[in-house]
């Protein structure tokens, strides 16, 4: 089967083909390293994994690039307020370099604990501040910028295609505008290279041509995708977020510099939500990877939920959501574990799972496939072969799952006691108020026709 993937630029699903034969470039938009990642930002994350996981499985060799934005991202995407590195910076205490170097560790620390395959290339804006400079250049000589007293700022009204990706309505936005752009000619235009202020010392500035500043967010990511994967490349994924104005930008500088669209194909995933909002490091509450750690949850039970949803789709978060999960791995790591030595693979249900998987990385159909197999009649052996290649794309690190071997308080298993005698005297009241007490203690209980088993929670 072709796999299929939906691309925002033509909002169609497209049959996939690399520009390159058996050779795939991905661009992937990188964390802004001022404070910790949430789990919201990380269902991207994991949804660009699949992908990758996917592309891998089908044969395909990846060359998969992550930025790091440790510079030049200010609060607005209007370009305005503050820089986050440098707000993070007087928040911590610390130099916005050493700000950087820890959340960024902290960031690849999260993937680890995912089970997120490292890129293969890692670029920190602070590196390529050249190769920024030098796409301004090409920018400037075309005759798409103007300055003002704070920036060199990209022209929006010169480039008929501009907003195309988020199918942007120019006219309307600037009709409706409710902000001051101040000496912005235009509401879409921006910043391609903002000045350091002349009363304030910044930590982050360099030399350019227009004078001692920093280079605007947009024009990282295109300048270093370009370094890495050339001037057309086959995928840029992100957050649904960045459609409207960082990836439309990233397009129109691409258009200038190169004459291209940059991707062959713009993959964006969906937000993880809390209640009636998306997950933010603004909103009320901001869960990390180490949150779930802290509440004895396995990130990995979190990645599962992750593959519940199709990746554009919003995902609701609850506790009770990640509990599910966590069962349903727990379910799924003991089956496997109990299973036979590994044998053959059953063509027929790896067939099936990969048709779900490359109909635009459907997971969650993908994972009624494997709970199919997981129950079906045949060999054990062949049960663990199957799941182990289908492994390969659910990410969930099947293969190096051992049991806890975990003593359970005297206390609880009297409770597990009492429990089974109730439910043998068919006493359902009494049995299910035992199930709240052993839960309430931080248990699980896992009824079958063999009995009931009892493990702590995460």
């Amino acid at each position: 089967m072709t796999l299929k993937l939906y691309d925002t630029y033509r909002r169609s699903l497209c049959d996939f083909e690399p520009i390159t034969p058996g050779k795939v470039g991905i661009y992937a938009c990188g964390p802004t390293v001022y404070d910790y990642a949430h789990i919201g930002n990380l269902r991207t994350y994991v949804f660009e994994d699949i992908l990758r996981r996917v592309l891998e499985f089908k044969g395909f060799s990846v060359e998969h690039v992550v930025n790091i934005t440790d510079m030049g991202h200010l609060t607005s995407d209007g370009d305005t307020g503050e820089d986050k590195m440098e707000k993070g910076s007087r928040k911590a205490g610390e130099s916005a370099w050493d700000i950087a170097e820890r959340f960024t560790d902290a960031f690849k620390s999260d993937l680890n604990n995912l089970n997120i395959l490292e890129p293969t290339t890692w670029c920190r804006a602070t590196d390529h501040i050249p190769e920024q400079i030098a796409d301004i250049g090409k920018i400037e000589a075309k005759g798409f910028t103007y300055k003002t007293s704070d920036g060199i700022y990209f022209d929006t009204s010169k480039l008929d295609s501009y907003g195309y990706l988020a199918r942007l309505d120019k006219e309307g936005l600037a009709e409706g505008a409710r902000v001051d752009v101040g000496e912005k000619h235009s509401l879409t235009d921006f910043a391609l290279w903002k000045f350091s202020p002349m009363d304030d010392q910044r930590q982050m500035e360099w030399e350019s041509p227009w004078g001692v500043g920093f280079p605007g967010w947009h024009i990282e990511c295109s300048a270093m995708a370009v370094k890495y994967l050339g001037e057309k490349f086959d995928i840029h994924c992100g957050g649904k977020d960045h459609i409207p104005v960082h990836h439309s930008n990233e397009i129109a500088q691409s258009e200038v510099c190169h004459g291209t669209t940059l991707a062959n194909f713009w993959l964006h995933g969906y937000f993880l939500e809390t209640d009636s909002s998306k997950m933010s490091k603004s909103s009320g509450e901001f869960l990390r990877v180490q949150t779930l750690v802290d509440r004895e949850y396995d990130p990995l039970a979190y990645r599962y939920l992750c593959l519940t949803a199709h990746y554009r789709s919003d995902l609701k978060f609850t506790w009770e959501s990640l509990d599910s999960a966590s069962i349903a791995l727990g379910r799924l790591r003991s089956a496997f574990y109990s299973w036979d030595d590994a044998s053959d693979v059953d063509p027929d249900f790896l067939m099936r799972f990969s048709e779900q998987v490359e109909r635009d990385l459907n997971t969650a159909t993908a994972l009624a496939v494997v709970w199919e197999m997981a129950k079906s009649d045949l060999d054990s052996s062949v049960r663990k072969a199957t799941l182990l290649e289908m492994d390969r794309v659910l990410g969930l690190d099947l293969a190096n799952w051992e049991p806890i071997v975990e003593t359970i308080p005297e206390e609880i298993l009297l409770l597990v006691e009492s429990r089974r005698l109730a439910r043998q005297e068919k006493n359902w009241p009494l049995a299910d108020d035992l199930r709240d007490q052993i839960v309430g203690a931080g248990y699980e209980l896992d009824d079958s026709a063999a009995g009931t088993s009892v493990r702590r929670k995460g």
